[in-house]
Formats: structure tokens, sequence, C-alpha cells
């Protein structure tokens, strides 16, 4: 494993990206703790397959497109019936 500052990865940037190429991570870090990781293109793929992430509203549109979606009428008795109606409890805060 390779350690080095951010400066030194400024310095030695093209020799870094030929470690990385060849399959070994380069750990970045600042003032001695890490902050970043370089890696190859091909490894930075393996990583991220299957890995990505569809954004909430594709999601949302995902989820409306279901033939099984039943939008909810929040003016429904059965929705008014999941309100809490006990009474609030008195906090007090610390002065």
């Amino acid at each position: 494993m390779t350690e080095t500052s951010i400066a030194g990865a400024k310095a030695h940037l093209t020799r870094l990206i030929h470690q990385a190429e060849s399959g070994e991570a380069i750990h970045i870090t600042r003032r001695g703790k890490p902050v970043a990781v370089l890696v190859s293109e091909r490894e930075y793929a393996r990583l991220r397959q299957g890995k990505e992430r569809p954004d909430f509203w594709q999601l949302v549109a995902e989820m409306r497109s279901d033939p099984e979606f039943e939008a909810i009428d929040w003016a429904s008795k059965e929705v008014d019936s999941w309100r809490d109606r006990r009474a609030a409890k008195d906090t007090e805060w610390p002065e």
C-alpha cells in the first residue's frame, strides 16, 4: 500500500497514476489522516458495478408505475385515524 500526502501526490502524480494502473491503491492523506484513494479506472468500475443508486424521483416514478400502487387519499378517515391525539408532553429545557 502506497501512502502519500496531497503535496506528494501533486509532485508525483504521473508516477502514482502508473502505480494505480498497475493495480496498486494509492492512499492520499492530509496531515497524516486518509482523505482519498487513487485507483485505476478498471478497479473503480469494478467497485461501482451494480452500485448505481437511482435518485429519489426515479424511485417515485418507479413506485407509481407499479400496477399494485394505490395512492393515499389524505382526506380519508383512515388517514385521520393515524394521528396521535394524546396530549403533548410538557418538556423542560435546561437553562
